[in-house]
């Protein structure tokens, strides 16, 4: 598959150059944390947080937090610093600045200070005008991406992306169409469109997560290898509903042999542990050491 395809079937871009309006600034001990509001699309500007050590040499690896969904939209990229109640009660922001990372949130569509219309509102209108939810989420993260990268306090060559659920799945659909992305971390986020189907779990997931067309010709195998040989690590609770274990083990088997064909093997790693929607503290733990290794 295709870079080109797989656009094709996200729609159209609304991508603008991006720009940046600082709205606050806080030094703290160990971070500086800034507060944006960002202009990356046509439509509505996008509230930012963006963080960075005050200690050590810069610039500093770069760490995209794709926050989850949870049918909760007042929680957004606020997740970063307050976490939630299916993530480890240490935010991401402390574990990452702790670790030696810059990192990033923005709002996706819909969530926190982007309110107003709801998701399927978003969904319909967006479908009848030639675009799709999920791509315009995406292209969004791109262009933060874009912005991040052209800051001083940033190594845009060290690249890594987190999430979990949505944020999860915003990762490794990121990484699928931005090369710029070297590492990738998903957690509760390996959902099969075809294993979603087979066992009746399309619910599971919200309006966004769905593509007209995209099984037509291509599987969801066919998008996560265009992640490789890039390294990547899938953490899944082995009683996850909103993950078919038959699409995880699926998934796990076509992966591996696309970074086999790469001679690439332990850049690939897929954790089935304890737990379910979740992250766990083996997760937390096993991703910290997966970025430590590759970033």
């Amino acid at each position: 598959m295709k870079k080109e395809q797989l656009l094709t079937f996200l729609g159209p871009s609304l991508a603008v150059a991006p720009e940046a309006v600082l709205l606050q600034k806080q030094e703290r001990n160990r971070y500086t944390l800034e507060t944006l509001q960002l202009t990356l699309n046509e439509i509505e500007t996008v509230p930012a947080y963006f963080a960075y050590p005050n200690t050590g040499n810069g610039p500093y690896p770069l760490v995209i937090f794709n926050h989850s969904h949870g049918g909760n939209f007042e929680v957004g990229k606020s997740e970063l610093i307050k976490s939630s109640g299916y993530l480890q009660q240490e935010s991401y922001l402390d574990t990452l600045i702790e670790a030696g990372y810059a990192v990033g949130a923005i709002d996706m569509w819909g969530f926190e200070e982007r309110q107003g219309k709801k998701e399927s509102e978003l969904f319909k209108e967006f479908l009848l005008k030639g675009h799709t939810l999920w791509g315009l989420r995406l292209y969004d993260d791109q262009q933060f991406l874009t912005y991040l990268s052209s800051r001083a306090e940033v190594n845009p060559d060290k690249v890594a992306t987190i999430g979990m659920s949505m944020g999860a799945m915003m990762s490794w659909w990121l990484a699928a169409i931005d090369d710029r992305v070297k590492v990738i971390v998903d957690i509760a986020g390996q959902a099969e469109y075809e294993a979603l189907i087979k066992t009746r779990g399309l619910d599971h997931h919200n309006f966004y997560y769905y593509i007209p067309g995209i099984l037509e010709k291509h599987t969801t195998a066919d998008i996560q290898k265009m992640i490789a040989p890039r390294p990547r690590l899938s953490l899944v609770g082995r009683n996850d509903p909103l993950c078919p274990l038959e699409g995880v083990l699926h998934l796990n088997q076509e992966l591996q042999s696309i970074y086999e064909k790469f001679d690439r093997s332990n850049n690939w790693q897929c954790k089935l542990v304890t737990g379910g929607h979740q992250e766990t503290k083996e997760m937390r733990e096993l991703w910290k050491q997966f970025l430590e290794k590759h970033l």
